[in-house]
């Protein structure tokens, strides 16, 4: 286990511990911090310390940094469809029907499974022992570009990046009805549906800030081609976003109105455009995930 030791200076009074032991540790992000605080990881004089605390000076903090666990999942041979590798990260296109991480019934299978053999267990451990390299996900129907990290310094700084909302995301979706207008803003916190848990909703009193900016591709009267793209990164952002205009995506049996005339697997979504700097050269660097067979053809028979 690695620690950290610290008396705070006099410049450093009043400062909450997360925001102060953040600018001590250049290698642990706040977030990060802030779980080890809620952990009981950290301590102030001796005592754990309270998310809420503000340091004053004198005061001797203790970080305690548990080493990553071995992980419980078991590698497998699948093949990843690999838009961009390097020493530090990959950035993959994932089909659609993969789960991106273990959980309880999808142990196997999942692109977490895939990476572990691709990069002989060499991934970031920042996210436990069941979420390796993910530094964010897509829902299992939802194909696209996803960013995994193989050590916890490249992950911590682009953890920081998508905490910033710097991380270029954009979405194609195919969406229900004919919007009306050719571009918009969605606004609305995002948190979990109060009735049924499972869902996500626009939950004013315990949802997260979210936004969503779409664009009009094209036209098909009865469902519209859309370009979503995301400030803020909630779960199911663009699918509860697109619902509550009157307009869920195709296919999404979630959040939609459970009819899918054209059978299809989930909800109509690509990661498309994935863009961040790179941690070590400093470089924008921005990737394109090709649209999957199944949305190319859909957009040929809509058009049809």
């Amino acid at each position: 286990m690695e620690k950290y030791n610290f008396f705070v200076e006099a410049n450093g009074t009043g400062t909450r511990v997360d925001r102060y032991l953040a600018e001590k540790c250049h290698d642990l992000s706040r977030s990060y911090l802030q779980k080890l605080i809620k952990d009981r990881q950290v301590s102030v004089n001796g005592r754990p310390a309270k998310a809420n605390y503000k340091a004053q000076e004198g005061d001797y903090i203790e970080v305690s940094v548990p080493e990553s666990k071995e992980l419980d999942v078991r590698p497998q041979e699948i093949p990843l469809d690999i838009l961009y590798e390097d020493e530090y990260l990959l950035v993959v296109n994932k089909p659609k029907g993969m789960v991106v991480h273990p959980s309880a019934g999808h142990m196997e299978n999942t692109l977490v499974n895939a990476v572990l053999a691709h990069c002989k267990g060499n991934l970031s451990g920042i996210n436990g022992v069941l979420r390796p390299g993910i530094v964010h996900r897509i829902d299992k129907d939802t194909t696209g570009a996803l960013l995994i990290c193989k050590d916890d310094t490249t992950h911590r700084d682009l953890a920081e990046q998508l905490k910033a909302h710097s991380i270029k995301r954009r979405y194609r979706a195919i969406v229900c009805g004919n919007l009306k207008e050719d571009e918009g803003t969605i606004e609305g916190p995002i948190g979990r549906h109060p009735i049924d848990r499972k869902k996500m909703a626009i939950n004013y009193k315990n949802g997260k800030d979210a936004v969503t900016h779409y664009r009009v591709l094209e036209r098909f009267g009865n469902a519209t081609y859309v370009e979503c793209r995301l400030e803020t990164g909630r779960t199911h952002q663009i699918r509860v976003h697109m619902a509550s205009i009157g307009h869920p995506l195709l296919g999404d049996e979630v959040y939609g109105s459970g009819k899918n005339p054209y059978h299809l697997q989930g909800q109509a979504l690509h990661a498309m455009v994935l863009g961040f700097i790179h941690p070590k050269t400093g470089e924008y660097m921005e990737f394109e995930a090709p649209l999957p067979e199944y949305f190319r053809e859909l957009l040929k028979r809509l058009a049809s």
